[in-house]
Protein backbone atom coordinates (compact mmCIF):
# COMPACT_ATOMS: atom_id res chain seq x y z
CA UNK A 1 0.00 0.00 0.00
CA UNK A 2 1.35 3.40 -1.01
CA UNK A 3 1.62 6.36 1.33
CA UNK A 4 -1.50 8.03 -0.16
CA UNK A 5 -3.58 4.89 0.26
CA UNK A 6 -2.33 4.58 3.85
CA UNK A 7 -3.39 8.15 4.58
CA UNK A 8 -6.83 7.68 3.04
CA UNK A 9 -7.79 4.09 3.92
CA UNK A 10 -9.84 5.00 7.00
CA UNK A 11 -11.51 8.13 5.61
CA UNK A 12 -15.26 7.51 5.23
CA UNK A 13 -17.28 8.41 2.14
CA UNK A 14 -20.60 9.72 3.48
CA UNK A 15 -23.96 8.16 2.70
CA UNK A 16 -25.90 10.24 0.19
CA UNK A 17 -29.54 10.94 -0.69
CA UNK A 18 -31.09 12.17 -3.92
CA UNK A 19 -32.60 15.67 -3.84
CA UNK A 20 -34.89 17.34 -6.39
CA UNK A 21 -34.19 21.06 -6.94
CA UNK A 22 -36.91 23.38 -8.28
CA UNK A 23 -36.20 26.24 -10.67
CA UNK A 24 -38.32 28.52 -12.86
CA UNK A 25 -38.98 26.47 -16.02
CA UNK A 26 -40.86 28.97 -18.18
CA UNK A 27 -39.67 28.78 -21.79
CA UNK A 28 -40.58 29.81 -25.36
CA UNK A 29 -42.20 26.86 -27.13
CA UNK A 30 -42.63 28.19 -30.68
CA UNK A 31 -39.25 29.89 -31.05
CA UNK A 32 -39.48 30.38 -34.83
CA UNK A 33 -42.78 32.25 -34.53
CA UNK A 34 -41.55 34.38 -31.61
CA UNK A 35 -38.28 35.25 -33.34
CA UNK A 36 -40.00 36.08 -36.65
CA UNK A 37 -42.37 38.40 -34.78
CA UNK A 38 -39.39 40.23 -33.23
CA UNK A 39 -37.50 40.37 -36.55
CA UNK A 40 -40.44 41.76 -38.49
CA UNK A 41 -40.24 45.18 -36.87
CA UNK A 42 -40.02 48.28 -39.03
CA UNK A 43 -36.78 49.34 -37.29
CA UNK A 44 -35.19 46.03 -38.36
CA UNK A 45 -36.77 45.45 -41.79
CA UNK A 46 -36.03 48.94 -43.12
CA UNK A 47 -32.27 48.28 -42.80
CA UNK A 48 -32.36 45.28 -45.17
CA UNK A 49 -32.07 46.03 -48.89
CA UNK A 50 -32.23 43.40 -51.68
CA UNK A 51 -28.80 42.16 -52.69
CA UNK A 52 -27.07 43.09 -49.40
CA UNK A 53 -24.38 40.63 -48.33
CA UNK A 54 -24.96 40.16 -44.60
CA UNK A 55 -22.54 38.39 -42.25
CA UNK A 56 -24.21 36.51 -39.40
CA UNK A 57 -21.92 36.00 -36.40
CA UNK A 58 -22.47 32.60 -34.79
CA UNK A 59 -20.35 31.41 -31.87
CA UNK A 60 -18.98 28.30 -30.25
CA UNK A 61 -21.22 27.85 -27.21
CA UNK A 62 -24.01 25.29 -27.03
CA UNK A 63 -26.92 27.73 -27.08
CA UNK A 64 -30.38 26.23 -26.84
CA UNK A 65 -32.13 26.21 -30.25
CA UNK A 66 -29.05 27.67 -31.94
CA UNK A 67 -29.69 25.79 -35.20
CA UNK A 68 -33.31 27.00 -35.31
CA UNK A 69 -32.40 30.57 -34.32
CA UNK A 70 -29.73 30.74 -37.03
CA UNK A 71 -31.94 29.21 -39.75
CA UNK A 72 -34.86 31.54 -38.89
CA UNK A 73 -32.59 34.60 -39.05
CA UNK A 74 -31.21 33.45 -42.42
CA UNK A 75 -34.74 32.89 -43.76
CA UNK A 76 -35.85 36.35 -42.61
CA UNK A 77 -32.93 38.01 -44.41
CA UNK A 78 -33.40 35.94 -47.57
CA UNK A 79 -37.12 36.74 -47.68
CA UNK A 80 -36.13 40.42 -47.88
CA UNK A 81 -33.77 39.71 -50.78
CA UNK A 82 -30.51 39.79 -48.84
CA UNK A 83 -27.62 37.34 -49.26
CA UNK A 84 -26.71 36.15 -45.75
CA UNK A 85 -23.63 34.11 -44.88
CA UNK A 86 -22.29 32.86 -41.55
CA UNK A 87 -18.94 33.80 -40.02
CA UNK A 88 -17.77 31.68 -37.06
CA UNK A 89 -17.37 34.16 -34.19
CA UNK A 90 -15.58 32.43 -31.37
CA UNK A 91 -12.34 34.21 -30.64
CA UNK A 92 -9.60 31.58 -30.49
CA UNK A 93 -11.79 28.48 -30.15
CA UNK A 94 -11.56 25.59 -32.59
CA UNK A 95 -7.78 25.54 -32.23
CA UNK A 96 -7.68 29.08 -33.65
CA UNK A 97 -7.91 27.75 -37.23
CA UNK A 98 -10.49 28.44 -39.93
CA UNK A 99 -11.16 24.71 -40.40
CA UNK A 100 -11.37 24.17 -36.64
CA UNK A 101 -13.96 26.93 -36.21
CA UNK A 102 -16.08 25.56 -39.06
CA UNK A 103 -15.88 22.14 -37.37
CA UNK A 104 -17.01 23.63 -34.04
CA UNK A 105 -20.11 25.07 -35.73
CA UNK A 106 -20.80 21.70 -37.37
CA UNK A 107 -20.49 20.03 -33.97
CA UNK A 108 -23.18 22.44 -32.71
CA UNK A 109 -25.40 21.48 -35.66
CA UNK A 110 -24.85 24.69 -37.64
CA UNK A 111 -23.93 23.68 -41.19
CA UNK A 112 -24.53 25.27 -44.59
CA UNK A 113 -27.41 22.79 -45.03
CA UNK A 114 -29.06 23.44 -41.65
CA UNK A 115 -28.66 27.22 -41.88
CA UNK A 116 -29.55 27.56 -45.53
CA UNK A 117 -26.55 29.71 -46.40
CA UNK A 118 -22.79 29.70 -46.95
CA UNK A 119 -20.26 29.59 -44.08
CA UNK A 120 -17.13 31.68 -44.65
CA UNK A 121 -14.44 30.88 -42.13
CA UNK A 122 -11.12 32.68 -41.76
CA UNK A 123 -8.81 33.74 -38.97
CA UNK A 124 -7.84 36.87 -40.90
CA UNK A 125 -8.91 40.10 -39.27
CA UNK A 126 -8.98 43.81 -40.10
CA UNK A 127 -7.94 46.40 -37.53
CA UNK A 128 -10.65 49.02 -37.10
CA UNK A 129 -8.93 51.28 -34.62
CA UNK A 130 -7.81 51.55 -31.02
CA UNK A 131 -9.41 52.35 -27.69
CA UNK A 132 -8.11 55.43 -25.83
CA UNK A 133 -6.07 53.03 -23.66
CA UNK A 134 -4.26 51.76 -26.77
CA UNK A 135 -6.04 48.39 -27.16
CA UNK A 136 -6.52 47.50 -30.84
CA UNK A 137 -10.01 46.63 -32.13
CA UNK A 138 -10.25 43.86 -34.75
CA UNK A 139 -13.02 42.33 -36.84
CA UNK A 140 -13.27 39.20 -39.00
CA UNK A 141 -12.17 39.94 -42.57
CA UNK A 142 -15.32 38.56 -44.21
CA UNK A 143 -17.56 40.46 -41.78
CA UNK A 144 -15.59 43.66 -42.49
CA UNK A 145 -16.39 43.33 -46.20
CA UNK A 146 -20.12 42.69 -45.70
CA UNK A 147 -22.89 45.23 -46.32
CA UNK A 148 -24.32 44.41 -42.91
CA UNK A 149 -23.57 42.41 -39.77
CA UNK A 150 -25.97 40.45 -37.55
CA UNK A 151 -24.96 38.87 -34.23
CA UNK A 152 -26.59 35.87 -32.53
CA UNK A 153 -25.68 35.13 -28.91
CA UNK A 154 -26.99 34.20 -25.49
CA UNK A 155 -26.83 36.77 -22.71
CA UNK A 156 -25.54 35.32 -19.46
CA UNK A 157 -23.26 36.13 -16.51
CA UNK A 158 -19.54 35.91 -17.24
CA UNK A 159 -17.37 33.62 -15.17
CA UNK A 160 -14.44 35.95 -14.53
CA UNK A 161 -15.70 39.52 -14.25
CA UNK A 162 -18.74 41.57 -13.22
CA UNK A 163 -20.32 44.57 -14.93
CA UNK A 164 -23.56 45.82 -16.50
CA UNK A 165 -22.47 43.99 -19.69
CA UNK A 166 -20.85 40.56 -19.43
CA UNK A 167 -21.45 37.70 -21.91
CA UNK A 168 -23.82 38.66 -24.72
CA UNK A 169 -24.08 40.58 -27.97
CA UNK A 170 -21.37 43.11 -27.11
CA UNK A 171 -18.92 40.39 -26.09
CA UNK A 172 -19.67 38.55 -29.33
CA UNK A 173 -18.83 41.72 -31.27
CA UNK A 174 -15.62 42.52 -29.38
CA UNK A 175 -14.18 39.05 -28.75
CA UNK A 176 -16.07 36.60 -30.97
CA UNK A 177 -15.86 38.59 -34.21
CA UNK A 178 -12.35 39.71 -33.33
CA UNK A 179 -11.19 36.09 -33.73
CA UNK A 180 -7.93 35.04 -32.07
CA UNK A 181 -6.32 38.48 -32.34
CA UNK A 182 -9.40 40.24 -30.99
CA UNK A 183 -9.77 37.79 -28.11
CA UNK A 184 -6.11 38.20 -27.27
CA UNK A 185 -6.37 42.01 -27.39
CA UNK A 186 -9.46 42.13 -25.20
CA UNK A 187 -7.86 39.84 -22.63
CA UNK A 188 -4.49 41.64 -22.76
CA UNK A 189 -5.16 43.93 -19.82
CA UNK A 190 -6.81 41.17 -17.81
CA UNK A 191 -10.30 40.67 -16.46
CA UNK A 192 -9.94 43.63 -14.10
CA UNK A 193 -10.75 45.94 -17.03
CA UNK A 194 -12.95 43.59 -19.08
CA UNK A 195 -16.20 45.25 -17.95
CA UNK A 196 -14.93 48.47 -19.56
CA UNK A 197 -13.13 47.04 -22.59
CA UNK A 198 -15.86 44.70 -23.89
CA UNK A 199 -18.52 47.39 -24.44
CA UNK A 200 -15.91 49.96 -25.55
CA UNK A 201 -14.63 47.64 -28.30
CA UNK A 202 -18.19 46.72 -29.31
CA UNK A 203 -19.08 50.40 -29.65
CA UNK A 204 -16.09 51.01 -31.94
CA UNK A 205 -17.24 48.14 -34.18
CA UNK A 206 -20.83 49.43 -34.23
CA UNK A 207 -19.62 52.94 -35.11
CA UNK A 208 -17.30 51.81 -37.90
CA UNK A 209 -19.20 48.87 -39.40
CA UNK A 210 -22.86 48.39 -40.42
CA UNK A 211 -24.08 46.27 -37.49
CA UNK A 212 -27.80 45.85 -38.28
CA UNK A 213 -29.12 44.02 -35.23
CA UNK A 214 -28.42 41.43 -32.56
CA UNK A 215 -30.52 38.37 -31.72
CA UNK A 216 -30.18 37.85 -27.97
CA UNK A 217 -31.50 34.89 -25.99
CA UNK A 218 -31.73 34.37 -22.25
CA UNK A 219 -32.00 30.79 -21.02
CA UNK A 220 -33.77 29.43 -17.96
CA UNK A 221 -32.20 27.14 -15.35
CA UNK A 222 -32.77 24.15 -17.66
CA UNK A 223 -30.88 25.79 -20.57
CA UNK A 224 -34.06 26.43 -22.53
CA UNK A 225 -34.74 29.76 -24.22
CA UNK A 226 -36.95 31.82 -21.90
CA UNK A 227 -36.47 35.20 -23.61
CA UNK A 228 -35.55 36.17 -27.16
CA UNK A 229 -35.04 39.77 -28.27
CA UNK A 230 -33.93 41.50 -31.47
CA UNK A 231 -32.11 44.78 -30.85
CA UNK A 232 -30.74 47.52 -33.09
CA UNK A 233 -27.24 48.82 -32.19
CA UNK A 234 -28.74 51.61 -30.08
CA UNK A 235 -30.94 49.09 -28.26
CA UNK A 236 -28.01 46.72 -27.73
CA UNK A 237 -26.22 49.43 -25.75
CA UNK A 238 -29.36 50.48 -23.92
CA UNK A 239 -31.04 47.12 -23.21
CA UNK A 240 -28.33 44.46 -22.85
CA UNK A 241 -27.78 45.33 -19.14
CA UNK A 242 -31.45 44.49 -18.41
CA UNK A 243 -31.11 41.15 -20.20
CA UNK A 244 -27.97 40.47 -18.16
CA UNK A 245 -29.94 41.13 -14.98
CA UNK A 246 -32.71 38.75 -16.12
CA UNK A 247 -30.12 36.07 -16.94
CA UNK A 248 -28.74 36.29 -13.39
CA UNK A 249 -32.24 35.87 -11.95
CA UNK A 250 -32.87 32.72 -14.02
CA UNK A 251 -29.44 31.17 -13.46
CA UNK A 252 -29.58 27.76 -11.78
CA UNK A 253 -27.80 27.57 -8.45
CA UNK A 254 -26.75 25.40 -5.57
CA UNK A 255 -28.87 26.66 -2.68
CA UNK A 256 -26.09 26.35 -0.09
CA UNK A 257 -24.04 29.10 1.49
CA UNK A 258 -21.25 26.78 2.60
CA UNK A 259 -20.14 23.27 1.66
CA UNK A 260 -17.23 21.23 2.91
CA UNK A 261 -16.99 19.07 -0.23
CA UNK A 262 -18.40 19.52 -3.74
CA UNK A 263 -18.00 16.56 -6.11
CA UNK A 264 -18.47 17.25 -9.84
CA UNK A 265 -18.66 14.18 -12.08
CA UNK A 266 -17.56 15.94 -15.28
CA UNK A 267 -16.21 19.20 -16.65
CA UNK A 268 -15.89 20.28 -20.28
CA UNK A 269 -15.89 23.17 -22.73
CA UNK A 270 -19.36 22.08 -23.88
CA UNK A 271 -20.56 22.70 -20.30
CA UNK A 272 -18.83 26.03 -19.68
CA UNK A 273 -15.91 27.98 -21.08
CA UNK A 274 -14.37 27.34 -17.66
CA UNK A 275 -15.15 23.61 -17.74
CA UNK A 276 -17.63 24.14 -14.92
CA UNK A 277 -19.57 27.34 -14.34
CA UNK A 278 -18.04 29.31 -11.45
CA UNK A 279 -21.39 31.04 -10.99
CA UNK A 280 -22.59 27.61 -9.78
CA UNK A 281 -19.53 26.35 -7.91
CA UNK A 282 -18.54 29.66 -6.28
CA UNK A 283 -14.93 29.06 -7.43
CA UNK A 284 -13.81 31.79 -9.82
CA UNK A 285 -10.64 31.94 -11.93
CA UNK A 286 -10.14 35.63 -11.09
CA UNK A 287 -10.85 37.87 -8.07
CA UNK A 288 -13.13 40.08 -10.21
CA UNK A 289 -16.27 37.93 -9.95
CA UNK A 290 -18.14 36.44 -7.02
CA UNK A 291 -21.30 34.57 -6.03
CA UNK A 292 -22.32 31.00 -5.26
CA UNK A 293 -21.44 28.76 -2.31
CA UNK A 294 -18.26 28.87 -0.23
CA UNK A 295 -16.73 25.46 -0.98
CA UNK A 296 -13.86 24.17 1.15
CA UNK A 297 -12.73 21.32 -1.16
CA UNK A 298 -13.80 20.60 -4.72
CA UNK A 299 -13.31 17.39 -6.72
CA UNK A 300 -13.69 16.94 -10.49
CA UNK A 301 -13.75 13.33 -11.67
CA UNK A 302 -13.80 13.35 -15.49
CA UNK A 303 -13.85 15.45 -18.68
CA UNK A 304 -16.59 15.14 -21.30
CA UNK A 305 -15.83 13.51 -24.69
CA UNK A 306 -17.18 16.65 -26.40
CA UNK A 307 -14.43 18.73 -24.77
CA UNK A 308 -11.86 16.79 -26.80
CA UNK A 309 -9.29 16.80 -24.01
CA UNK A 310 -9.61 20.49 -23.15
CA UNK A 311 -9.66 20.24 -19.35
CA UNK A 312 -9.73 23.99 -18.67
CA UNK A 313 -11.12 24.38 -15.16
CA UNK A 314 -9.40 21.38 -13.60
CA UNK A 315 -7.00 23.76 -11.84
CA UNK A 316 -9.91 25.46 -10.10
CA UNK A 317 -10.60 22.19 -8.28
CA UNK A 318 -8.54 20.82 -5.39
CA UNK A 319 -8.57 17.17 -6.46
CA UNK A 320 -9.00 15.20 -9.67
CA UNK A 321 -8.50 11.67 -10.99
CA UNK A 322 -5.85 10.01 -13.09
CA UNK A 323 -8.63 9.17 -15.56
CA UNK A 324 -9.23 12.87 -16.26
CA UNK A 325 -5.51 13.67 -16.51
CA UNK A 326 -4.99 10.78 -18.98
CA UNK A 327 -7.68 12.28 -21.24
CA UNK A 328 -6.26 15.80 -21.02
CA UNK A 329 -4.94 17.49 -24.17
CA UNK A 330 -2.39 19.71 -22.45
CA UNK A 331 -1.64 21.79 -25.53
CA UNK A 332 -5.32 22.59 -26.12
CA UNK A 333 -5.89 23.26 -22.44
CA UNK A 334 -2.86 25.49 -22.03
CA UNK A 335 -3.74 27.44 -25.21
CA UNK A 336 -6.91 28.44 -23.39
CA UNK A 337 -4.89 30.04 -20.60
CA UNK A 338 -2.44 31.71 -22.95
CA UNK A 339 -5.30 33.43 -24.80
CA UNK A 340 -7.38 34.39 -21.75
CA UNK A 341 -4.23 35.24 -19.69
CA UNK A 342 -5.83 33.33 -16.78
CA UNK A 343 -3.71 30.22 -16.21
CA UNK A 344 -4.80 28.94 -12.80
CA UNK A 345 -7.71 26.90 -14.29
CA UNK A 346 -5.32 25.06 -16.64
CA UNK A 347 -3.10 23.75 -13.85
CA UNK A 348 -3.54 20.11 -12.88
CA UNK A 349 -5.21 19.64 -9.50
CA UNK A 350 -3.84 17.12 -6.97
CA UNK A 351 -4.38 13.84 -8.82
CA UNK A 352 -5.57 10.61 -7.18
CA UNK A 353 -5.79 7.16 -8.83
CA UNK A 354 -9.59 6.87 -8.77
CA UNK A 355 -12.91 8.45 -7.77
CA UNK A 356 -13.03 6.96 -4.29
CA UNK A 357 -9.60 8.23 -3.29
CA UNK A 358 -10.23 11.68 -4.82
CA UNK A 359 -13.41 11.99 -2.74
CA UNK A 360 -11.69 10.61 0.37
CA UNK A 361 -8.88 13.15 -0.09
CA UNK A 362 -11.43 15.97 -0.19
CA UNK A 363 -13.16 14.70 2.95
CA UNK A 364 -9.83 14.28 4.77
CA UNK A 365 -8.78 17.87 4.02
CA UNK A 366 -12.20 19.50 4.55
CA UNK A 367 -11.27 20.68 8.06
CA UNK A 368 -14.11 18.94 9.90
CA UNK A 369 -13.45 17.21 13.24
CA UNK A 370 -15.85 14.31 12.55
CA UNK A 371 -15.57 13.10 8.95
CA UNK A 372 -18.98 11.40 9.15
CA UNK A 373 -20.65 14.83 9.45
CA UNK A 374 -19.09 16.27 6.29
CA UNK A 375 -21.45 18.52 4.29
CA UNK A 376 -20.99 17.09 0.80
CA UNK A 377 -22.89 17.64 -2.45
CA UNK A 378 -22.40 15.70 -5.69
CA UNK A 379 -23.56 16.97 -9.10
CA UNK A 380 -23.20 15.54 -12.61
CA UNK A 381 -22.05 18.89 -14.03
CA UNK A 382 -22.91 22.55 -13.63
CA UNK A 383 -25.62 22.35 -16.31
CA UNK A 384 -27.60 19.60 -14.61
CA UNK A 385 -28.74 20.75 -11.19
CA UNK A 386 -32.39 19.73 -10.99
CA UNK A 387 -31.33 16.50 -9.27
CA UNK A 388 -28.32 16.39 -6.94
CA UNK A 389 -26.97 14.16 -4.18
CA UNK A 390 -26.35 15.40 -0.65
CA UNK A 391 -24.78 13.87 2.45
CA UNK A 392 -26.74 13.02 5.61
CA UNK A 393 -25.70 16.16 7.52
CA UNK A 394 -27.49 18.37 4.95
CA UNK A 395 -30.87 16.63 5.10
CA UNK A 396 -32.29 18.77 7.88
CA UNK A 397 -31.46 21.90 5.86
CA UNK A 398 -33.02 20.33 2.75
CA UNK A 399 -36.26 19.59 4.62
CA UNK A 400 -36.71 23.27 5.43
CA UNK A 401 -35.73 24.69 2.02
CA UNK A 402 -38.56 25.76 -0.34
CA UNK A 403 -36.60 24.89 -3.50
CA UNK A 404 -35.37 21.43 -2.47
CA UNK A 405 -36.99 18.10 -1.69
CA UNK A 406 -35.43 14.79 -0.61
CA UNK A 407 -36.56 12.04 -3.02
CA UNK A 408 -34.65 8.98 -1.80
CA UNK A 409 -33.44 7.28 1.35
CA UNK A 410 -29.76 7.43 2.28
CA UNK A 411 -27.50 4.99 0.43
CA UNK A 412 -23.82 4.15 0.05
CA UNK A 413 -22.12 5.39 -3.12
CA UNK A 414 -21.21 2.44 -5.35
CA UNK A 415 -17.63 1.96 -6.56
CA UNK A 416 -16.32 -0.67 -9.01
CA UNK A 417 -13.22 -2.80 -8.52
CA UNK A 418 -11.04 0.08 -9.78
CA UNK A 419 -12.49 2.44 -7.18
CA UNK A 420 -14.55 4.44 -9.68
CA UNK A 421 -18.20 5.40 -9.24
CA UNK A 422 -20.78 3.47 -11.20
Amino acid sequence: MGILQELLKDIPVPKMAKVKVKFDDKQIDDLEQELMKKLQQESIEKQIQPGMEIAIAVGSRGLDRLVETTATTVKFLKDLGAKPFIVPSMGSHGGATAEGQRAVLEHLGVTEESAGCEIRSTMEVVKLGELPNGLPVYIDKFASQADGIVVINRVKPHTAFRGPVESGIMKMLSIGLGKQKGAEACHQMGFKYMAENVPAMAKVIMEKKPVLFGVATVENAFDRVAVIEVHTPEEIIEKEPALQKKAKELLPKLFFEQLEVLVIDEIGKNISGDGMDPNITGRYPTPYASGGPDVNKMVVLDVTPQSEGNANGVGTADFTTQRLVDKMDKEGTYANGLTSTVVSPTKIATTLPNDREAIQAAVKTSNVLDFTTVKMVRIKNTLKLSEIEVSESLLEYIAQHPNMEQISDLYELGFDEKGNLF
